[in-house]
């Protein structure tokens, strides 16, 4: 099997319309964070509201109501009501999905919650633990039930801004792949150090010649995306 197949954890996703999706699986660390910060919340609920009713005679029915709802809705409210995102999910930009990446149902998130039960069994989400290590989209076994995936949702940076440089054609020739290779090499050329830029850039040098190079790509650039030379 192909190493890179095997370290690859991303999850390819086709859509009705032919669009090609990756997703990201979180992993169980992640996941165990997102659920502690959750459960914090669900133990400061209810013992807020042991406290709150601690001197009326309802104080103990309450609190049992409270944990019950807390314990087995929490959950199934956020991610039904919150984009599949419990708090503690959206602190660490995860999100729960169906496995054809349509928001959750009510009927998975039921399931997927219903059983962290047995995910729990024997002691400590060992269950959990174990099956989430044996998949490569790291399913809990109420994933697996539910059909559910958790996963990354880091909002989608825009792209570098170009140097105002000016604008140069495109000599003849030049592919689209390989126009797009000079755009992304003039967005990330920020992130490069004039040396390394100097190295990449003169591996055209005889076809923009004569000038810098550096400069010459990202004037190309400015003209792929449609800049004007008087733009800002």
């Amino acid at each position: 099997m192909d190493q890179a197949v095997m370290i690859d954890t991303r999850h390819p996703l086709e859509t009705p319309e032919g669009t090609d999706l990756s997703l990201y699986p979180a992993g169980f660390w992640v996941r165990s964070l997102a659920y502690t910060i959750d459960w914090l919340i669900r133990v400061a609920v209810v013992v807020a509201t042991g406290f709150l009713f601690s001197a009326s005679g309802i104080g103990q029915g309450m609190t049992l109501v409270v944990y019950f709802l807390m314990e087995w809705f929490y959950p199934v409210y956020f991610e039904l009501c919150h984009n599949g995102q419990t708090i503690g999910k959206k602190a660490l930009h995860l999100k729960v999905i169906n496995d054809d990446g349509t928001p959750v149902t009510f009927a998975a998130s039921l399931i997927r919650n219903l059983l962290r039960t047995v995910d729990f069994l024997p002691v400590f989400y060992i269950s959990a633990i174990i099956a989430s290590l044996c998949n490569r989209d790291f399913k809990r076994l109420g994933d697996l039930a539910a059909g559910t995936l958790v996963v990354y949702t880091n909002p989608i940076k825009p792209s570098p801004a170009i140097d105002n440089v000016g604008v140069r054609p495109v000599p003849e020739g030049f592919s689209t792949d390989e126009q797009r290779v000079l755009v992304a090499f003039a967005q990330r050329s920020a992130t490069m150090s004039g040396a390394r830029q100097a190295e990449l850039a003169n591996i055209i040098a005889p076809l923009v010649a004569p000038g810098d190079p550096v400069v010459a790509i990202k004037q190309m650039a400015n003209h792929i995306v449609g800049r004007r030379a008087d733009s800002p």
